[in-house]
């Protein structure tokens, strides 16, 4: 389809004069202040400015903070609007008097952070503003300047409790505690630390146990004032270099108490002790009531005596209609009497049920009774069978086989779900769906049914792990589950191809705290393929999509492990690593007469995000590597690529953004850029990298406003090099021309529940483009590029003019990584 791009460029100019013109204005006449008092100065606007050698991330994490402790009578509350207004509604009188009330929550909360000696200043700045007709402006800026002065570090840590077991623990579980030598003091720090403990005891019996039990103290005296002198030139130079030394490096020495000894030696009162709070509990009975109704109260349950029962060894079933059997239960109890109170297996057990699905809610009761804990289950089963309807509908523009330009796909599904398959808590969804594309131009042979596709799925997900391999290490585990589904499709594409496929797996997912593990441990693909005469006559014109359209079967295993984690002196700071692999014809090996009918390949990917937040904005990094080796013994059927549908693929909303979906590659190869029809590219190695800046521009009622600019990095290659398509094999030494770079800009609209995203990229680097090495000419910059001239004896001319944007614009839902 013929695009005009002088309408997106005049749009383009028109928004980048407007922005510019709005953006030269003063930033004093793009803010509107409403009801603001006349004849007197205002409060108009904050800032805050930190003197002193502090680190980076420290003074940037010391402003955003010190921005919420502005005494009210002294702020002023600015909205912006329209990405670069400003409204300002109400703003106080100045008051110089309560600039010292500022001062004074804002040192409390440096103290509290360990800064002990800052010192403030204050400056106002007033200008005079009017606007037609409207009465004089006297506003003022208020600015902090404070000096936080040294930050005080933590010298040394001691235990001291009465009990001898909390001790022990406390001792035993040091080394992971955050309060070091040469630590930065602050309450966050100390409270971390109590908290720490807390959890320490509560997994090793203590039930009762609180952090009203323990207490934080500090001493900041100096060690050589202790000793005794008479002399007092001596002890006034003592003085002297201790005021130096809390000036220049102050330190503080922390122990932590047992509540009991502290209240006890401080204020000589033993009635403060709580001790039940003070000794370790152990599991006594668990009792499940898996049929609870949500207007059903737990505590009239407890008493009821209308329950049939079913005793087990770690627990007691209580039931009235035996909706569920016991099984569910075994597998997912991690409560065992007589052993210590472990609160993290009693969250484990009630996350652990609310994970599988069966049960929508889950709620517990405890009765202490002498040493131990009863716990009470009250578990309300989910909807256990429904229905649902799905209807989507796409349009794109420029099809991949054939001549059609313009196409409108709609499908619609329907699913079936039922939660508790022969009362063992089984997750089932049967899925029917169907779908058509119709060519709305009429291109192809004015044929308005262009593709027809049909499908049913079965999808059971079964509570635990199940043969071949032992369920018996499940206590380690968080969450575990096996899969197994079945797919089978049918799709026409009008003169050019009949797909029919049948995919089923049997597989198995486990979770421990932030790591996830999924193993397929047999995955088949069988599909048949007819080749109708469109898809032929594209074979002479691109003989490589003779290897790509055959038919085969997987027959394989599959592999993938991801961990999400923050960094230990950056908690904001978050990192996701993933890695797959994948193998076919392993377990076919044997069978040598299958070998012409099977893919044998293997397949690896690794993938690393990391986001960065700051004040405002968000930096956000991600590198992507994937690479497939085929070793297929029937060369001439499969060729030496993988199958197409499991290479690799780059462009599109969430990949190489300056380019369009498959766009992109191979290598440096121009094959694909110069072919007539068919401009899909895979290839059997992908490398990415990608950058990404976000801020926030506006808020507009409930919906998030933001901005990004990003920078992608990457192409695809074959592995294997080919002689009908030069160029398109990885080459380390011709890395530099085959990375494409593309550069770009975007705006996303975030409601919340879910994110728009619109792109704009543009192709710095093309390794198709042959001028400039492939870099892009600023200087003689157009949105298209029509360097490729082939021969078509379809046109009068007997040669075609090929040309490619140099430029992409995407439309995304959600992040793009």
């Amino acid at each position: 389809m013929m695009f005009n791009c002088k309408p997106i460029l005049i749009v383009c100019l028109l928004l980048v004069t407007v922005c510019t013109f709005t953006i030269s204005c003063s930033e004093q006449r793009r803010t509107t202040v409403k009801n603001y008092p006349t004849g007197v100065p205002f409060v108009y606007n904050n800032k805050i400015e930190l003197k002193g050698n502090l680190p980076k991330d420290e003074k940037k994490r010391l402003l955003t903070a010190l921005e919420n402790y502005w005494d009210d009578s002294l702020l002023a509350r600015r909205v912006q609007q329209f990405l670069i207004y400003y409204r300002l509604k109400d703003p106080p009188i100045l008051d110089s008097t309560n600039i010292s009330r500022t001062q004074t929550f804002m040192r409390g909360y440096l103290n509290s952070q360990g800064y002990y000696s800052p010192a403030f200043n204050s400056r106002i700045d007033t200008t005079l503003f009017q606007r037609r007709n409207a009465p004089l402006q006297k506003r003022a800026t208020v600015t902090m300047i404070i000096e936080p002065g040294r930050n005080m570090q933590i010298d040394s840590v001691y235990y001291s409790l009465i009990d001898s077991n909390l001790q022990k623990l406390a001792l035993a579980g040091s080394r992971d505690s955050k309060l070091k030598k040469g630590t930065p003091y602050s309450k966050e720090v100390i409270a971390g630390e109590l908290d720490r403990l807390v959890t320490q005891y509560r997994q090793n019996g203590y039930y009762l146990l609180t952090r009203d039990q323990l207490v934080a103290e500090g001493d900041t005296t100096d060690k050589a004032l202790l000793q005794l002198t008479v002399d007092p030139f001596e002890l006034a130079g003592r003085l002297a270099a201790a005021a130096e030394r809390r000036k220049n490096n102050p330190t503080v020495d922390l122990a932590v108490f047992q509540r009991g000894e502290y209240y006890k030696s401080h204020y000589n009162d033993s009635s403060l002790i709580d001790t039940a709070a003070l000794k370790p509990y152990r599991i006594g009975n668990v009792y499940y009531y898996p049929e609870t109704k949500t207007t059903e109260i737990p505590d009239s349950l407890m008493s009821s005596n209308d329950f049939k029962t079913l005793e087990r060894r770690q627990f007691t079933m209580l039931y009235k209609e035996g909706t569920f059997v016991d099984r569910p239960l075994r597998d997912h109890n991690f409560l065992r009497p007589g052993t210590l109170y472990n609160e993290d297996l009693y969250y484990k057990t009630v996350n652990s049920f609310s994970n599988i699905g069966a049960w929508a809610r889950v709620d517990s009761r405890s009765v202490i009774h002498g040493d131990s804990v009863d716990f009470y289950m009250f578990m309300v089963p989910a909807i256990r069978q429904n229905i649902t309807y799905d209807l989507e509908a796409s349009y794109n523009t420029g099809d991949v086989i054939g001549a059609a330009n313009s196409l409108f796909g709609i499908a619609s599904s329907v699913t079936y779900r039922h939660r508790n398959v022969a009362r063992r808590a089984i997750q089932s969804a049967t899925s029917l769906r169907g779908g058509v594309e119709l060519n709305i131009d009429n291109s192809n042979n004015g044929n308005l049914l262009q593709t027809t596709q049909v499908s049913a799925s079965q999808r059971f997900v079964f509570p635990r792990i199940m043969f071949p391999f032992s369920d018996r290490n499940r206590h380690r585990l968080d969450a575990r589950q096996t899969i197994f589904s079945i797919n089978g499709s049918y799709t026409n594409r009008r003169d050019y191809y009949e797909l029919r496929s049948m995919t089923t797996n049997w597989g198995y997912e486990w979770r421990k705290r932030n790591r996830l593990w999924s193993y397929k441990l047999l995955n088949v693909e069988l599909y048949a393929l007819d080749t109708l005469q469109g898809l032929r006559d594209a074979f002479v014109t691109n003989p490589l999509l003779r290897t790509a359209f055959n038919t085969g079967s997987v027959v394989g295993q599959q592999f993938s492990y991801q961990v999400s984690y923050p960094d230990k002196n950056r908690p904001a700071v978050n990192n996701f690593f993933r890695f797959a692999a994948e193998e076919a014809g392993l377990y076919m090996a044997p069978f040598k007469t299958m070998h012409d009918r099977i893919y044998r390949y293997v397949k690896f990917e690794g993938e690393y995000k990391r986001t960065i937040p700051f004040r405002k904005t968000t930096l956000a990094l991600r590198t992507y590597g994937g690479i497939g080796i085929s070793y297929n013994s029937n060369k001439e059927k499969f060729g030496n690529t993988l199958p197409f549908f499991k290479q690799f693929i780059a462009g599109g909303p969430n990949s190489m953004r300056a380019w369009g979906l498959r766009q992109l590659g191979l290598g440096s190869s121009l094959l694909s850029d110069t072919s007539g029809s068919f401009r899909d590219r895979y290839g059997d190695m992908q490398l990415e990298a990608n950058v990404e800046y976000r801020y926030p521009v506006a808020t507009m009622g409930s919906v998030r406003i933001g901005g990004a600019f990003f920078a992608d990095m990457g192409n695809i290659w074959n592995i294997r090099k080919t002689a009908s398509n030069p160029n398109s094999e990885f080459n380390l030494g011709r890395l530099g021309k085959d990375v494409a770079i593309g550069v770009g800009t975007g705006i996303r609209f975030d409601f919340s529940y879910f994110l728009i995203r619109l792109d704009l990229g543009i192709k710095l680097k093309d390794p198709a483009r042959q001028e400039n090495n492939g870099w892009l000419n600023l200087t003689r910059f157009t949105w298209r590029n029509d360097e490729f001239v082939v021969k078509d004896a379809t046109d009068p001319s007997g040669q075609r003019t090929i040309n490619r944007n140099n430029y992409a614009v995407q439309l995304g839902i959600g992040l793009p990584f």
